[in-house]
This record gives C-alpha cells, sequence and structure tokens, in this order.
C-alpha cells in the first residue's frame, strides 16, 4: 500500500472548462481503534488520479480521539462535468508528525468519481482495507455543495429634476456604480447607458452579479454616480450618493425609492443648497442565477438513450475494414463513442438502466426493416445495466441482425421526444434526456429528422450524434446550429440548439478523454438554457 506524498501543482488539475468549485464535507462512523491506550486519532487524506497516478490535493485536520469524526476542514475540488473525476478519499490514525503517510496507520479508503458524489448531493458508503475487503464496520459519508454565490441583481433606476450641465439643452446623464475595494479605493462595477437631452431619464433595467455589485453582502455600502456626458470624455460631476443593496431592495413597484444626488462642492458653497436631483431606484428585486451544479445538486436525472446505425454501409460486420468490426482489443469506434459518452453520463442516472436502439437493420424472424428496434430485442424493456450492458447487448446482437437502409433518424429522436415530453407533465427540473446517436453516414430522411429536432428544441432533450467512418458529414453539421437557426421543412426555427455533432475520426488518435469533452461540452448550458425557458428552479432550491 504505497502512498506518495505529490507537492500540489500549481494550476488546477483539469481542463480551462471548469464549471464551478465544489465543497466535499467528510465524516467518519465506526472507524477502526488502532490505538492501544485510547481512540484513534483519524485524519482524511483526498487523492485524484491525474494520468493514471494518485495525486494528493489535500487532508483535513485530524480528530483526537474520535472514532466518529467529522472534519471541520472542507475539501474544495474543481468540477468539470466533461470529464470523469476519479477520487480517493483514504483515512489514517495519526501517530506521529510526520508528513509520510506510511508513518501512520491505515483506516480505510473508499473511491469514487466526483460526478457519483454530486450526483447523489450526499453518500455513505463502507471503508475498505488495502485488500479490497471492509475496514471493519468502517463508514465514511460525503456531501457536496456548489461553491458560488449564484445570485443576481436586477435594477431599474430613474432621475428626476438633476442638474443642468450644458449650456444649450439640458444633460445627457448616465450612472456609475462602485462598491469599496480590498485597497480602500472605489471600484467600478457598472455603469448605464447615456440618455440624451433630459433631466429626467429613464434607464434600461440591468443585471449584474451580487457579488460583482457588494461581494454578496447586501449591507455594504456602494456609491452611485451621476455625470452629465461629453463627448470630448470629460464628462461633468452632476452629483452621487451611498447606499445599499438592502436599502435599494425596499423599493417596490408601486413604492419606489428616492435617494438625493448630492455634489459636495455645491452644498459647501450653498447655504440654500437642497440636491442635485433625485435618483429613484424603481425596483430592486434578487433572484438566483442557477447552474448546471445547482440543478444536478437538486435532484435532476440525466436520462441517457443510445440510437447505432445498423445501416449496409457499415460494411459486414466480420470483415476487418466494417466500422461495426470488434478488432482484437474487443472495440471500434462504436463501442469507443458509447464509453467515451456513458462513462461520464451513467453517473448522473441513479439506477443506470439505459435503452439501447439500433436503426437501419432487417431484423427476424421476418427480416423486417426496422428504424427503431431494441438492440437487446426485447421491445418492451429496451434497458441495458450500466455502459458494460449496452456494449453487451451490441456485441450479441451483430450475429442476428441483417444490414440494410436507409439512414433514418426521426424515428429515434421522437421515440425520445415522447418519454422527454412525458416529463414536462411533472413541471419541475427532474429529469433531462440525452440521445447519443452514433452513424456512419448520410441521413436519408433529413426533412423528417430537421421536424424531428425542432420539435424536440421545445423539450429538456438534447442530441449527441458522433460520426464513424470516413463520410461526408456536412449534413451533420447543418444540424448542428452552432452557425445558424435549424429550421423545420414547415419553417419553424428551434427555440434552442440542441444538437452537437462530433467526428470521431477527428479524435482517432487523441486520448479517449478528449472525445468525451469535446462531445458533452454544450450539455450543460443546454441543461441551464432548457430550465430556465421554462422557469423552472432546481427542485431543492432555496429561495434568494
Amino acid at each position: 500500500m504505497a502512498y506518495t506524498v505529490t507537492p500540489t501543482p500549481a494550476g488546477p488539475i483539469g481542463s480551462q472548462y471548469c464549471v464551478c468549485k465544489v465543497e466535499l464535507s467528510v465524516c467518519g462512523q465506526n472507524l477502526l481503534d488502532r490505538d492501544v491506550t485510547s481512540k484513534s486519532d483519524p485524519f482524511c487524506v483526498l487523492f485524484m488520479e491525474v494520468d493514471g497516478k494518485w495525486v494528493e490535493l489535500d487532508r483535513t485536520e485530524t480528530a483526537v480521539n474520535n472514532l466518529n469524526p467529522a472534519f471541520a476542514k472542507k475539501f474544495i475540488v474543481d468540477y468539470h462535468f466533461e470529464e470523469v473525476q476519479k477520487l480517493k478519499f483514504a483515512l489514517f490514525d495519526q501517530d506521529k508528525s510526520s508528513m509520510q503517510l506510511y508513518e501512520h496507520d491505515f483506516l480505510g479508503e473508499f473511491s469514487c468519481t466526483l460526478g457519483m458524489i454530486v450526483s447523489s448531493k450526499k453518500i455513505t458508503r463502507t471503508l475498505l482495507l488495502g485488500n479490497g475487503k471492509p475496514a471493519g464496520k468502517g463508514m465514511i459519508t460525503i456531501a457536496a455543495q456548489e461553491l458560488s454565490d449564484n445570485r443576481v441583481i436586477t435594477l431599474s433606476v430613474a432621475g428626476r429634476k438633476l442638474d443642468k450641465k450644458d449650456l444649450f439643452g439640458k444633460s445627457d446623464p448616465f450612472l456609475e456604480f462602485y462598491k469599496p475595494g480590498d485597497d480602500g479605493k472605489w471600484m467600478l462595477v457598472h455603469r448605464t447607458e447615456v440618455i440624451k437631452y433630459t433631466l429626467d431619464p429613464v434607464w434600461k433595467p440591468f443585471t449584474v452579479p451580487l457579488v460583482s455589485l457588494c461581494d454578496g453582502d447586501v449591507e455594504k455600502l456602494i456609491k452611485v454616480m451621476c455625470y452629465d456626458y461629453d463627448s470630448d470624455g470629460g464628462h461633468d460631476f452632476i452629483g452621487e450618493l451611498q447606499t445599499s443593496v438592502a436599502r435599494m431592495c425596499e423599493a417596490q413597484d408601486a413604492f419606489p425609492l428616492e435617494l438625493e444626488c448630492i455634489n459636495p462642492k455645491k452644498q459647501k458653497k450653498k447655504k440654500n443648497y437642497k440636491n442635485s436631483g433625485i435618483i429613484i431606484v424603481k425596483s430592486c428585486k434578487i433572484t438566483r442565477d442557477f447552474s448546471f451544479l445547482d440543478y444536478i445538486l437538486g435532484g435532476c436525472q440525466l436520462m441517457f438513450t443510445v440510437g447505432i446505425d445498423f445501416t449496409a454501409s457499415n460494411g459486414n460486420p466480420r470483415d476487418p475494414s466494417s466500422l461495426h468490426y470488434i478488432n482484437p482489443m474487443g472495440t471500434n469506434e462504436y463501442l469507443s463513442a458509447i464509453w467515451a459518452v456513458g462513462q461520464i453520463i451513467q453517473d448522473y442516472d441513479s439506477d443506470k438502466m439505459f435503452p439501447a436502439l439500433g436503426f437501419g437493420a432487417q431484423l427476424p424472424p421476418d427480416w423486417k426493416v426496422s428504424h427503431e428496434f431494441a438492440i437487446n430485442f426485447n421491445p418492451t424493456n429496451p434497458f441495458c445495466s450500466g455502459v458494460e450492458g449496452i456494449v453487451q447487448a451490441y456485441s450479441a446482437c451483430l450475429p442476428h441482425i441483417r444490414f440494410y437502409g436507409p439512414t433514418n433518424f426521426s424515428p429515434i429522436v421522437n421515440h425520445v421526444a415522447r418519454f422527454a415530453a412525458q416529463a414536462t407533465q411533472q413541471e419541475a427540473a427532474s429529469q433531462y434526456f440525452i440521445l447519443l446517436i452514433i452513424t456512419d453516414g448520410v441521413i436519408s430522411d433529413m426533412d423528417e429528422t430537421r421536424h424531428a429536432v425542432v420539435q424536440a428544441s421545445k423539450l429538456p432533450m438534447s442530441i449527441i450524434i458522433v460520426g464513424v467512418g470516413n463520410a461526408d458529414f456536412a449534413a451533420m453539421e447543418f444540424l448542428d446550429g452552432d452557425s445558424r437557426v435549424l429550421r423545420s421543412y414547415t419553417g419553424e426555427e428551434a427555440v434552442r440548439d440542441i444538437v452537437q455533432f462530433v467526428p470521431f475520426r477527428d479524435f482517432r488518435n487523441a486520448p479517449k478523454e478528449t472525445l468525451a469533452k469535446a462531445v458533452l461540452a454544450e450539455l450543460p448550458q443546454q441543461v441551464v438554457q432548457y430550465f430556465k425557458h421554462q422557469n423552472l428552479p432546481p427542485i431543492n432550491s432555496e429561495p434568494a
């Protein structure tokens, strides 16, 4: 059992697409007692797998004389949805003041992925010894929490009777909002647009993160400065005021909050100076800008379905030139794509039962062509257990079907869309459907598929298409609405882009993780975009 202490790398481990940071809280129960005269003094060490090696990320404090510790120190980890992040929690009984782990008694360990923890929010598991046997009755509980303030503030502000600064005509007012910086100086947070020729401006409502405006502290003073715009950049100062978010939140639609705009120089000079106008906070609302992780921690399940192309253009699966030929390593491009996507998504589905469908083949006994069949040949229960179950069902079905055609996508898209439509009746952010289609070529039913995708864009659903082989995939690029909005043959536009297309050939020589990153990069924002569009908060969300 060799553990090495590795210096913490300077940069964060993982890709640059860090969604956010997750805080992990650890408790132990019924830990092994390794001390003769007293109880164990446990501490927990967190490792992450990097390039096949366990690297220490951090360790907790030591809980003295305690077999049921709740560690105060939290582990903070960068969370990447599109990666499999393997973690290991190892518990030790502190015997000496040494940093070397082999100097301390081992109390057991537990390994899992970060995805498993966040999809359950809290997990309790048995601690294992180095030989894989349970460490007595020892258990570990790990709870996850997102580390970010997702509140945003929306302000609607106006002015009344502001000072006239221009010789001819009126002022051209705009506002600047400042918060106190760490150095004691005021730091600019937001500048409104300029409203021309008026002393009674009404600015457009604007939204900024609460952390940006006041560091998340609603009592913190903020400064608002009002200027008259000049095209040469020498804006004339009208006046200023100080307030707080808590104060501005007193504003209601029927009862706006009025704040005096003061010019300190004028105030000193003029005895009867009242103000340089009024700044009116018409409304001030704080809401939560939910992230993908908020929805997952709230209990949203990702429902995964695979659609596999069994058309004749793939070639005879017994022929080594066929795309369905399983090589001596036990793999092919279809299996590689299933593994790459499935091993990440399966962490976010509690029962890990996935429907696997085929299209474009003739089926026994009557050899009719089907564009939507269960590859386990059980139409009433097309579910496979985990990604391994999909792989087994795929390998088992190959000798029993005849590859045929055409390449019709719409039946499988509509199949998953029917389940996604049922999920919308719950009116909760509880399920989101992901269809992975793996295909070797050109779509035969392009019009029907376009129509099906446009309809599916209104549902909690995303489609990932992986193109295998060397065909021309121009039609797939067309479905992936990154460059332009997809339209149905009726002219109806997709309400959002739900298709992500990736050609497998671009990743043949890359590490297998690279394909998963490319394929799943857009998925978190698609999930968030759908639920926000439907005004659905995470199931277990707290009010702002």
